[in-house]
């Protein structure tokens, strides 16, 4: 089984990973983003927080996700 891609997560579904598997517990309540267009976005930077390996624990992939910069494993200046 490979990995599921951050992007294919819904709000709800990246909002219960962040807060229930990672103990975000600063986030906005879900029901004020979910219907908001930058909602998803935000929740997505939130990821940007976390390890690749620490994602891949619970079966995400963080691919695409990065800045290239990050990505290629340089120092990113």
């Amino acid at each position: 089984m490979g990995l599921i891609s951050v992007f294919e997560l819904g709000v709800s579904e990246a909002y219960e990973i962040l807060s229930e598997r990672f103990g975000m517990t600063d986030l906005p309540p879900l029901d004020s983003i979910e219907n908001e267009d930058w909602g998803r976005d935000y929740l997505l930077s939130r990821f940007l927080e976390l390890s690749p390996a620490a994602l891949a624990e619970v079966g995400i992939s963080s691919d695409g996700l990065l800045p290239s910069r990050h990505r290629s494993g340089g120092s990113g200046g």
